[in-house]
């Protein structure tokens, strides 16, 4: 039996690993309500054994989403966490605790939904947005000022009257259903990870460093608390009313009550109709109403007492495996998929569920037939979380991982440093082919319109494509012979092919699947060859200087072109007249002018866009960085610059130019 300190320490490397793999990698391990169980035991025992507290124990701090890259500034009030409660009985506990704490006052409620998302503390200046904040450690967190204006349902400039000339509004940045689903679908497509749920991919969205990919993402946010001098009312719920006037979107479901029974009622309520919203969420939020009284609560070391979360239990039904299949991707990767009895689970039917690869399968321990528990919650993707061993059917056998690809038969290669096996058949093994066809004639790479998934096998099966080059010499004729097709789904189809043609380089470069390349660094390659010939021909060391081109997918890049088949690929297109250049600039167009130097361009312009102002930059040479460092030469500064970029600036001795100052640098 480990003593009571070798059990603390065991707790508190178990919860520092589930949070760096929530916070950090977004890909946790464990659902949430097992994490909160872990954090209560270590709660238990660090009260029972006070002698072995550590001031750096998780149960001392809140998790941390600081990301490298963006600038970290102090939160004016600390972003604490709520306490988690998993029952009614929990909240009505919580509620009593509060009226005893108030004796002989009114207190009432107001009930909230608790979405799920990523925290954003956005300050505001004289009606105008100054600083977006994500939750980060509590204490500071990460300035992503550019990422959240690109988010259409918040106010850059407040509409109304009545608001403080500086407060702090809190809120919750989602990402709807439609926009995951659409999100997921492209991962998918592309082979890449698939987000496990809308927190997650909102997260992993929040940090990236382009603001137009994260405006191409679809977030939106919900705004939940203000904070600040002169608020316009004593109470929480008119202030968020006064805020929903000024331009933010505050929930509908915000309620305001003043018995436990209408609390009650209210969670019975939305446990059900939640499943109706076009955003995830995973429990619902009560507060106290009063600010006095809010004050007067105080706060634990970890949570206010005038609040409480509710979180809803996660779906969990229990069916039986039916067999295990291995499906193979375009890059060859070979995904085990559960095949399971059909099981009504968050209003849908679940027939499939992932198993991602090996490494989860030998953890999961399944055997032919087992009891499989199939989770939801707040997840959108169906996975497979436990077995039910006692009814195991005895003398079953661990279901293994197969040697050999499930559709050509070659032997399996594992990924060095990673989980996944490959079928290394690349231009022989038909769903990796069938697969690039697929990739090839999507809506962001060639946008060939009626090819999808089954069309594109028929093409392969009847060999009238067995490479994506082979669509150009496609006739009428070939695809009146796919069942399905008639002169007018062909004539869409021909004509696809041949806008195709004018389709832009970078997205050329996507559409060849080459391995790790995905439509960004696309951009970013087209950008510095120039041609499809200059790809071709460059040595690692000249792929590795493109941003973002590491060793890794300089090696995929040139591994590509050494393939005789990809080499003939390219000479297809090349005589079906598809676009394998960047066009042609005018002369002075592109120049070296800013050779060397690296630029930040903050606040708003009048005399150009932003992004017109970077391309000018990387058009003359220059590069555009995200954050200040002192890496940094210049900071071009529109109006309304963020207060903690400029004291960065200065600090650092970095030069802030205006628009005159920059274009005067470019001798416009």
């Amino acid at each position: 039996m480990p003593s009571p300190k070798e059990q603390i320490d065991a707790l508190r490397r178990l919860i520092n690993d589930h949070n760096h793999k929530y916070y950090v990698e977004n890909n946790p391990a464990i659902s949430d309500y097992d994490f909160d169980m872990l954090m209560k035991q270590l709660e238990g025992l660090e009260a029972q054994f006070p002698e072995f507290d550590d001031p750096l124990s998780p149960t001392h701090r809140v998790g941390s989403d600081l990301a490298k890259g963006f600038e970290q500034v102090q939160h004016a009030y600390p972003m604490i966490s709520l306490s988690n409660t998993y029952s009614v009985a929990d909240v009505d506990s919580w509620m009593d605790r509060v009226l005893s704490a108030l004796p002989g006052e009114r207190v009432d409620i107001v009930g909230e939904m608790k979405f799920d998302g990523a925290g954003i503390s956005l300050i505001y200046e004289h009606g105008r947005l100054v600083r977006a904040v994500t939750r980060g450690d509590g204490e500071k967190g990460d300035v992503i000022t550019e990422n959240i204006k690109t988010i259409r349902s918040i106010p850059l400039e407040l509409t109304g009257s009545g608001w403080p000339e500086y407060f702090e509004i809190r809120g919750e940045v989602v990402m709807p259903w439609a926009s995951f689903e659409r999100l997921n679908s492209e991962r998918a497509f592309n082979e890449e990870p698939l987000f496990a749920n809308p927190r997650n991919a909102c997260a992993g969205t929040m940090k990236l460093l382009n603001p137009s990919e994260v405006a191409r993402r679809g977030l939106d946010a919900y705004f939940y608390y203000l904070l600040g001098e002169n608020l316009p009312a004593d109470n929480h719920y008119d202030c968020m009313m006064a805020a929903k006037s000024w331009g933010f979107k505050v929930s509908d479901v915000m309620k305001r009550m003043h018995t436990i029974n209408e609390v009650d009622e209210f969670i019975q309520y939305w446990d059900e109709a939640r499943r109706q919203l076009p955003v995830a969420t995973d429990g619902l939020v009560f507060k106290v109403d009063s600010l006095r009284q809010q004050l007067n609560l105080g706060l634990t070391a970890k949570s206010p007492r005038w609040a409480v979360a509710y979180k809803f239990p996660a779906e969990r039904a229990l069916t039986r495996l039916r067999h295990v299949s291995f499906d193979v991707g375009r890059m060859g990767i070979i995904t085990p998929v559960a095949n399971l009895e059909p099981v009504l689970l968050s209003g849908t039917v679940v027939k499939r569920a992932s198993l991602h690869n090996e490494d989860i399968m030998r953890t999961l321990d399944i055997h032919d037939g087992d009891m499989l528990y199939v989770e939801k919650g707040g997840e959108i993707i169906p996975k497979i979380t436990g077995v039910d061993t006692a009814q195991r059917i005895p003398g079953s056998e661990e279901v293994a991982f197969v040697s050999h690809c499930p559709a050509c038969g070659s032997a399996l290669e594992r990924v060095e440093g990673e989980a996944a096996w490959v079928c290394p058949n690349k231009y022989g093994c038909p769903p990796q082919i069938i697969g690039r066809i697929e990739h090839f004639v999507g809506r962001r790479m060639m946008n060939i319109d009626g090819i999808g998934e089954e069309t594109a096998a028929a093409l392969y099966n009847k060999n009238l494509v067995t490479n994506f080059s082979d669509l150009y010499t496609l006739t009428d004729e070939q695809l009146l012979t796919i069942d399905g097709f008639g002169p007018r789904s062909a004539e869409r189809v021909l004509d696809g092919i041949e806008a195709s043609k004018q389709v832009p380089f970078e997205r050329v470069i996507y559409a060849l699947s080459i391995p790790y390349v995905g439509e960004t660094t696309a951009k970013k390659i087209a950008r510095a060859v120039n041609n499809i010939d200059e790809l071709m021909s460059w040595p690692a060391e000249r792929l590795e200087a493109i941003e973002d081109v590491g060793p890794r997918i300089a090696r995929s890049i040139i591994s590509y072109f050494e393939a005789p088949v990809n080499r003939e690929n390219i000479e297809k297109l090349r005589a079906a007249g598809v676009q394998l250049a960047m066009p042609e600039e005018a002369p002075g167009e592109r120049t070296d002018i800013l050779a060397g130097k690296s630029f930040v361009i903050s606040g708003v312009f009048s005399l150009h866009s932003r992004d017109e102002y970077k391309e000018l930059i990387e058009k003359n040479g220059g590069k555009n960085v995200g954050s200040i460092s002192k890496k940094t030469d210049y900071v071009l500064a529109g109006e309304n610059m963020g207060p903690a970029k400029l004291e960065k600036a200065n600090k650092l001795g970095i030069p802030i130019i205006s628009e005159q100052d920059f274009l005067k640098m470019l001798e416009f």
